[in-house]
């Protein structure tokens, strides 16, 4: 965690304390889940895991319920994620007119409600963190993208940019 923490502007007390939660709640982990160890690797091995996802989730809780975490998702961030998609740049002009078809689909279809976690979780936030701002269940999220998934791929579906379904 040392080593990330600059990057996250952890430094002190700070870094002390969420090292110190993720450790505890990785040992909890690993005692819950101690009899499920069959011996295929090094208890090692299967504990550190653990450790990782239980760290790697405390960091990234903390770093979107921190004042300031912007879940904005400006013109720029539009523009590069047809890099992000891992698009070849002959497919770019491809890419660019169906990002800006799926820009146009989320801002004129979607809900604002259904834009915030959209755009929330394509920013990368956590899905508890997110249903704790929104004072929501993870099953209520889940449900918000669902219906905003299905409502994009319509919007994509009826423009051409996607095949329509086959109905058998």
């Amino acid at each position: 965690m040392a080593r990330r923490a600059s990057r996250l502007r952890l430094a002190g007390p700070e870094l002390d304390d969420i090292a110190h939660q993720a450790a505890a709640d990785a040992l909890l982990t690993i005692c819950r889940k101690v009899q499920t160890f069959r011996g295929d690797c090094k208890f090692t091995t299967w504990a550190y895991k653990f450790v990782v996802f239980d760290v790697t989730a405390k960091v990234s809780r903390h770093f979107w319920q921190r004042a300031g975490a912007s879940i904005a998702f400006e013109e720029e961030d539009w523009d590069r994620l047809p890099a992000a998609c891992g698009l070849e740049p002959e497919t770019h002009a491809e890419g660019r007119d169906l990002m800006d078809a799926v820009h146009r689909a989320v801002d004129e279809k979607l809900t604002e409600k259904q834009r915030f976690v959209f755009v929330a979780l394509l920013n990368g936030m956590p899905t508890d963190v997110l249903a704790d701002q929104m004072g929501a269940t993870h099953n209520a999220i889940y449900k918000v993208m669902f219906d905003a998934r299905r409502k994009l791929r319509t919007a994509l579906v009826d423009a051409g940019y996607l095949p329509g379904r086959k109905v058998s």
